[in-house]
């Protein structure tokens, strides 16, 4: 069995530290959470840089989990990245390793492209980039248990993310689709 990702959009570090302080307590894996938001106080330089930065962001992945501190500093594999065409990026989790694979030459590439790679339809994917883009923060949750889908679609709800989805589903037919709450997805 494949794993499934939950997905959210918060609109502040501060909203996306409360959810991921309530996976933990949930005893969630950091290992499977993940989270991706632009990285603002990056040099100028390294916004125009055009190639992956995934191998340093590995490397430096503690210092910025201290910088940032917190649950978010408590995630896995935390560093900075940048996706070609698209600039700087903290990353971690299993969205690192998408998202790297992404840069180095999908067809999608970017941020749409490394989603693509996790299960999200090409349409929800480019919706999430754009999300991103514009300052919001992208979590996920990876597991394979229907008990941990529904505990995290849950905390996402009570802390009011929004676009919370979940990849992997299998419809009647049989065909994998990704189901939006559509009461807390914003247009």
């Amino acid at each position: 069995m494949s794993k499934k990702s939950v997905l959210c959009i918060t609109n502040s570090r501060e909203q996306a530290m409360l959810i991921v302080d309530r996976l933990k307590a949930a005893n969630f894996s950091n290992n499977d959470i993940s989270a991706l938001f632009p990285d603002k106080d990056t040099t100028r330089d390294f916004a125009h840089e055009k190639n992956t930065k995934a191998p340093e962001g590995a490397a430096t992945g503690a210092g910025s989990g201290g910088l940032l501190g917190g649950a978010l500093g408590w995630l896995a594999g935390i560093g900075a990245l940048a996706i070609p065409g698209v600039g700087p990026f903290i990353a971690a989790g299993p969205i690192v390793a998408a998202l790297s694979g992404a840069a180095v030459g999908a067809t999608v590439g970017g941020i749409a492209g490394g989603l693509i790679g996790l299960g999200i339809p090409e349409f929800e994917a480019k919706r999430y980039e754009g999300k991103v883009k514009a300052g919001n923060i992208l979590l996920s949750v990876h597991t394979e248990n229907g008990d941990e889908i529904a505990r995290a679609k849950k905390i996402f709800e009570e802390a009011g993310a929004q676009d919370i989805s979940v990849t992997g589903e299998t419809s009647p037919k049989g065909k994998t689709t990704t189901t939006t709450s559509s009461s807390y997805a914003t247009r």
